[in-house]
């Protein structure tokens, strides 16, 4: 069961706060999809409020058969549908709050994938050995030197150097698999 399914349980069993932890895992690419729907970032994101607000109200049966991604974004994608069909007339929008909600949409995708690129690369992280995770968290996540990582780890530099290489290979070869490069 992936956590979102397991978020929804909890909340259909009355744990509320369980919404929240969906809400913020989901919201932000919920809002990229749709806005591919309606071409209004601002829109985008009062349907996905509508599309929470079905989950809160209808409280709709999810069966597992799907990820519970794909099946949260099939219910927005829906809301998004009976939207447009609702609101078929062409909307006139002055020239400048198209471009002020293109800097808007970019900026939001841009973060959005580097959220989802750090996600990946600590779920990564957490399949590689005890000292590769140790050595590329303390360098560079927590910043320490090379020297200072060699103290913690009780490494020599020749043996933190070699440690630190094939960490970064190993990582690399997970990154390659997952279809990610190496960019950062």
């Amino acid at each position: 069961m992936d956590s979102g399914a397991k978020y929804y349980k909890d909340y259909l069993d009355g744990h509320d706060d369980a919404l929240i932890d969906i809400v913020s895992e989901y919201k932000d690419g919920l809002i990229l999809y749709l806005n591919s729907y309606v071409k209004n970032i601002h829109l985008a994101e009062d349907l996905v409020e509508d599309t929470f607000f079905r989950l809160i109200t209808k409280r709709p049966r999810y069966s597992g058969k799907s990820s519970f991604k794909s099946w949260l974004y099939a219910i927005g994608r829906n809301v998004a549908i009976d939207y447009i069909r609702h609101n078929s007339k062409m909307l006139h929008t002055p020239v400048e709050e198209v471009k002020s909600d293109k800097l808007i949409e970019t900026s939001l995708e841009k973060s959005y994938l580097k959220e989802e690129r750090k996600l990946t690369i600590h779920r990564l992280m957490q399949s590689l050995n005890e000292d590769y995770r140790n050595v590329l968290w303390l360098i560079y996540f927590e910043g320490f030197s090379h020297k200072e990582v060699s103290l913690i780890m009780k490494k020599s530099d020749r043996q933190l150097k070699n440690l630190l290489y094939r960490a970064k290979q190993s990582l690399k070869s997970k990154m390659e698999e997952e279809g990610l490069n190496d960019e950062e």
